[in-house]
């Protein structure tokens, strides 16, 4: 075996461990330590009787950070704009819980179980689901497990813009129809037919694409810089590190620390913020998370056009210089 073989064959041996430890911590860590982390959520009533509520909150510290609202509307308002998940409101028969299962299921279930601590044994808090989740899918199933097929959708796009030698221009107009094609047909699966979305159709679909765009120029881009290295790095980035940090399955509050802040800066974690918005908050919150797609698609493709240009400029560079022609005779 020569010692190129040798080499090669002891990058396998290691790089496959590799990424199988990295893909256990992506994946398993943040689910292990799963708890709120500053979680936005909201009280309102009587100052005196608010401060009281804001206190016991406050007692599970670094789990929630309180917004103080005027009264009840205040409240709705703040949750229809996704300020906060969720919000206490004081009355003089008790205290009444606000929730928004469409913002997360998981975590509209964590604050009943809070203020239900609260209470005297054996009483349940008065729960009104100011934004509910779809009817078809209370648990947001849908959303959560289609968040990972938007991710491969966009990396195979990027293989095979590579595999069949597309560059330049033509590699970014392959790409952009393809995500184009991806997200009517996602919103078609996830909203027509699933019912797991319940918004606006053409904004999802909308959406959708720009997410498959953002994966996949991004891959594509880095294909495009540095080779065959750039598509394992793309997929890594987006697939096994973008997935699980994105906090789609329960809110990025309730993700370990600094990965639910980064998944909200990669494509799969913005694309469902993002989703979410346009799904059942009439597109309230999704400003950034639409503003972190598209800068991730324009530098992708920006990459992809720049790579492309070299590769061109290479090909010219190498090409042999004609022959000379045969002087004339005589």
């Amino acid at each position: 075996m020569s010692a190129t073989d040798t080499r090669k064959t002891l990058a396998v041996v290691l790089l496959i461990p590799a990424v199988v430890a990295f893909a256990l911590w992506a994946f398993a860590w943040p689910a292990a330590r799963t708890a709120p982390r500053d979680l936005p959520v909201g009280v309102a009533g009587p100052a005196t009787a608010a401060a009281a509520v804001e206190q016991r909150l406050a007692a599970h510290e670094g789990a929630f950070e309180v917004h103080r609202y005027t009264d009840e509307a205040a409240a709705r308002a703040a949750i229809e704009d996704r300020s906060v998940y969720g919000a206490v409101v004081v009355t003089p028969e008790g205290p009444r819980l606000l929730t928004a299962s469409a913002a997360s299921p998981v975590v509209a279930g964590m604050l009943r179980e809070a203020v239900a601590a609260q209470l005297p044994a054996g009483t349940a808090p008065q729960v009104t689901d100011v934004v509910p989740a779809p009817a078809a899918d209370p648990r947001g199933a849908v959303l959560a497990a289609g968040l990972l097929p938007l991710g491969l959708a966009g990396a195979a796009s990027s293989a095979v813009t590579a595999l069949l030698g597309l560059r330049g221009g033509r590699a970014a107009a392959a790409l952009i129809g393809a995500a184009a094609l991806a997200g009517l047909v996602g919103a078609a699966l996830a909203d027509s037919w699933l019912g797991g979305l319940t918004g606006a159709w053409w904004a999802e679909a909308g959406v959708l694409s720009l997410a498959v765009l953002a994966v996949g120029a991004t891959v594509a881009g880095l294909s495009a810089l540095i080779g065959r290295a750039g598509l394992a790095l793309g997929a890594v980035l987006m697939i096994l590190l973008g997935n699980p940090s994105s906090g789609v399955a329960t809110a990025p509050e309730l993700l370990p620390a600094p990965l639910g802040t980064l998944g909200q800066w990669l494509p799969p974690g913005a694309a469902g913020t993002a989703l979410r918005s346009v799904s059942s908050f009439d597109g309230a919150g999704a400003g950034s998370a639409l503003l972190v797609l598209a800068v991730w698609a324009a530098a992708g493709l920006t990459a992809v056009l720049v790579g492309g240009r070299r590769a061109t400029a290479r090909a010219a560079g190498a090409a042999p210089a004609p022959a000379p022609l045969p002087e004339p005779v005589g």
